[in-house]
């Protein structure tokens, strides 16, 4: 079917109480894995990709390989630029054709942020395309983001002012979590995430999941969050499957092998993800 944006999709998961897995997506064989185990699961599913994986091989290319996927695809698939680092990219991403648009003005002021992103989400309104706005700093370090050493964490009564004036259709929140690699077990502030709820209609979504408890994913989704997103751990799932095969087949040269491999780890972990979403048979 043709990509859809995420309006619907994360209405419909608001709704019914689940979230919508949010994969990053590096190269053909992991937009194959993705697609295969959101139709095994009977899923929605949202692709996206960074500034730095846009950089390594162009917006058209990303969006060329999931459209054909999604359009051989059973389940509703979205096309999402993570992280848009400024205005420029993010109307490069609206007319290539991407469904879904993030405007990170979240290492801006508050006014600032309101201003970059109320910009971008004019923009996209006639053409009904999503957009995605982060208030607070989600921390950690992976590929060019950098959410710094320190955390601020969303405050709830700036977010109900920021959803009104940018006119925003989801919003991700600072609660805890953090990009890349976790050095210990993340601690996320719950009781907050329920307090933006209560002040904030428009679906929220949980950055820099891979690494945090299932459990916690869990109990985020069951206190709002609408849309959960994974990149980490996707790419240790595929680097591993490779790992794998090329270590009991030192003189293999054809990549197909081992990219196989790789495919079959990357599937097995969005499924995993999928169902801790809630998100199985909702496509």
């Amino acid at each position: 079917m043709p990509l859809v944006t995420t309006n619907e999709m994360l209405k419909k998961a608001q709704e019914g109480h689940y979230a919508v897995g949010a994969f990053n997506v590096e190269n053909m064989e992991m937009v194959m894995a993705v697609i295969k185990a959101a139709e095994e699961m009977n899923s929605p599913v949202i692709m996206q990709t960074t500034p730095s994986t846009v950089k390594y091989a162009g917006l058209d290319y990303y969006l060329a390989m999931v459209k054909t996927a999604a359009e051989r695809a059973s389940v509703p698939v979205a096309m999402h630029l993570d992280h848009g680092s400024s205005f420029e990219l993010a109307m490069q991403a609206l007319r290539t054709g991407y469904t879904s648009i993030m405007i990170d003005g979240s290492h801006e002021s508050f006014e600032d942020n309101i201003a970059l992103t109320s910009r971008v989400a004019a923009a996209c309104a006639p053409s009904g395309i999503s957009v995605e706005a982060e208030l607070g700093k989600v921390g950690g370090k992976e590929d060019d983001l950098d959410g710094g050493d320190e955390n601020p964490y969303t405050d709830p009564q700036q977010a109900k002012e920021f959803a009104e004036r940018t006119g925003v259709t989801s919003l991700a929140v600072a609660i805890g979590t953090a990009h890349g690699i976790y050095k210990g077990i993340p601690k996320l502030d719950l009781d907050r995430l329920s307090e933006i709820r209560e002040v904030v209609s428009i679906p929220l979504v949980l950055h820099g999941a891979s690494g945090v408890p299932d459990d916690a994913v869990r109990e985020s989704i069951r206190r709002g969050i609408c849309k959960v997103n994974f990149a980490t751990e996707l790419r240790i799932a595929y680097s591993d499957g490779v790992k794998e095969y090329l270590k009991e087949n030192p003189d293999a040269f054809d990549p197909k092998k081992y990219g196989t491999v790789g495919m079959q780890h990357v599937t097995e972990l969005v499924k995993q993800k999928i169902s801790v979403c809630g998100s199985e048979g909702q496509a």
